[in-house]
């Protein structure tokens, strides 16, 4: 489990076949869970200030595999105890999203993003999103887009300084959202308004 609020931003060595190897200040156990740009994956070797992971067929397929090269987002999984910030994050990238466009509105960037239609269900405006591991607000769903605002801090201290129009991304939409959905999907007769499902996360 993770929170979304990045530990560090990390070089990549190399990827070779299923093998990511990091260079970073952060150092982890074997076997440890770590969310790389979101994606919960497992440490298999460790050396002086490096670690690596492993990377399935699978993985490579759903993830925005260009973003794995240069800097990287790095977020080791919680411990019992630890402070809770953020929202949620399972380290399950849900899909590939796509940056259409970004708009400088003085103190802060707009970042409109794309996904799968099929994912849009998920998207509830004020609710949470990872966005290659970021946990971020949505400000507003339009149409098969979303619009993120994001502070000059957030900017400054992520991958999103790097984005440009026809970036990819990896998205993982919120756990609670997919819960509710699923909880309700089968009942025709259960209609949720967004204020519905506010309360509903509210509660957790």
């Amino acid at each position: 489990m993770f929170t979304g609020l990045i530990r560090e931003m990390s070089q990549v060595l190399s990827l070779q076949n299923s093998t990511l190897s990091i260079k970073a200040k952060y150092c982890p156990n074997i076997g440890d869970s770590i969310a790389i740009n979101g994606a919960c994956l497992t440490v298999v070797n460790l050396g002086k200030n490096t670690f690596d992971v492993e990377l399935s067929p699978e993985s490579q397929k759903v993830l925005a595999m260009d973003n794995y090269k240069g800097l990287v987002h790095i977020e080791p999984a919680m411990k019992m105890g630890d402070r809770f910030e953020g929202h949620v994050v399972q380290g399950h990238v849900d899909c590939i999203g796509e940056i259409k466009s970004i708009n400088n509105t003085g103190n802060s960037s707009d970042f409109i993003i794309s996904l799968p239609k099929e994912y849009l269900k998920f998207i509830i405006p004020k609710g949470s999103i990872t966005i290659d591991g970021v946990s971020l607000t949505i400000n507003e769903v339009i149409n098969d887009t979303f619009r993120l605002t994001i502070i000059p801090h957030t900017i400054k201290n992520t991958l999103f300084h790097t984005y440009k129009v026809g970036t990819k991304v990896n998205i993982e939409t919120d756990m609670f959202a997919r819960y509710i959905y699923n909880m309700f999907k089968k009942d025709n007769n259960t209609k949720m308004s967004w204020n519905d499902v506010d309360q509903v996360m509210a509660s957790y």
